[in-house]
């Protein structure tokens, strides 16, 4: 087998794999970032002999088995086949490495760093240096817009502290409108630095026949990396913070970054990202933010499934009572992902938030 890396330098090498595979005698592999985005695309016949494989970080599983917790990887998967109460050793456990996979993230160096060193300092550094090289990537391949791209890039951590966490592009000037920056928000999704979230306005097993595009959730593709990203003011990031963090001492929007977490396991395991959202100016009754809408694998395709994220043990779900009520003929499975334990009530499920690697 032969490997063609940063093909992204080179997009027309993609081409000359034709030959290369008619002749027969080896398997080609090439490899890189940014290829699938326009500049990369232009001009270039991709072979239909070539299969496209697109590489997520690290999903909680993964992560698991990385660092050596097979067994308990093999647990939860199969807890998550027929959801129960996890005993509370266990729970805490797994509560625990999930803390840690939120913070290190799935980028296979920063993973490969923890691994070796359990330092979150130079964990840090690792994602750090990444998020250093997607602003250089954006300064060298999104021509032309460059300057919106970094503006959305920049303000990512802020829009996700918000309570509804929708991207309001006010933020990025007075007459900023979507039809200006649509492109900046595609070029980000193709980059894979973004995983996007779109409202759909009617809560249909046909989710994506009522997209807004004009509303939209921008989750980053690693959790990992948005807790570096959220502390770019400060030239590092010391363990203490980290610590201070895993334990949940340190005053800071938790919600952003398990919400994050959870599009990044959805978004894993095939799942394009919708949510619902209804503003009722004349009746606030009205109102109500459903933080995900999916169609669980395995499970009757007629129903849609409201997913609900919660940072912590107190919570209310008024959002999600007043959606099944109002949609109650579309509605399936109801999923809380929170971090207390399994419970099961009717139609509705508790899960804690690392079950949502195998939803």
């Amino acid at each position: 087998m032969l490997t063609f890396d940063e093909v992204q330098f080179y997009p027309k090498a993609r081409a000359l794999l034709k030959p290369l595979i008619a002749h027969g005698k080896f398997d080609y592999v090439a490899t890189g970032s940014l290829i699938s985005i326009k500049q990369n695309t232009d001009d270039i016949l991709i072979p239909s002999e070539v299969e496209s494989l697109e590489l997520n970080p690290l999903d909680f599983e993964e992560f698991l088995l990385a660092i050596n917790e097979e067994p308990l990887a093999n647990m939860l998967k199969e807890v998550a086949l027929s959801p129960s109460e996890v005993p509370d050793l266990i729970h805490k456990k797994a509560m625990k490495k999930y803390r840690e996979y939120m913070l290190v993230g799935g980028m296979p160096q920063a993973v490969v760093e923890y691994l070796d060193s359990k330092d979150f300092q130079k964990v840090d550094k690792v994602k750090r240096n990444i998020l250093k090289l997607y602003r250089d990537d954006i300064t060298r391949f999104a021509k032309g817009y460059e300057g919106k791209v970094s503006a959305i890039f920049d303000e990512l951590p802020s829009q996700l502290a918000k309570n509804e966490k929708k991207f309001t592009l006010s933020s990025l000037g007075k007459e900023a409108r979507m039809r200006t920056y649509e492109e900046a928000f595609f070029w980000l999704a193709d980059a894979k630095i973004i995983n996007p979230c779109f409202n759909s306005t009617d809560p249909s097993v046909g989710l994506g026949l009522h997209k807004d595009g004009s509303t939209v959730k921008c989750y980053m593709a690693d959790t990992g990396l948005l807790v570096s990203h959220a502390f770019a003011d400060s030239d590092v990031s010391d363990n203490n913070l980290y610590r201070e963090i895993l334990v949940g001492s340190l005053s800071i929007n938790e919600g952003m970054i398990v919400e994050n977490a959870v599009s990044q396991a959805l978004h894993a395991q095939g799942y394009k990202l919708y949510f619902y959202s209804r503003h009722d100016r004349n009746e606030r009754e009205n109102n109500m933010e459903i933080d995900f809408l999916i169609v669980p694998k395995g499970t009757s395709k007629t129903k849609v499934s409201p997913v609900e994220v919660k940072s912590g043990t107190r919570y209310k779900t008024g959002s999600l009572d007043k959606f099944k009520k109002k949609f109650s003929g579309k509605v399936g499975q109801e999923i809380i992902l929170h971090p207390g334990n399994a419970f099961i009530t009717g139609s509705r499920m508790k899960l804690p938030l690392y079950l949502s690697a195998w939803l």
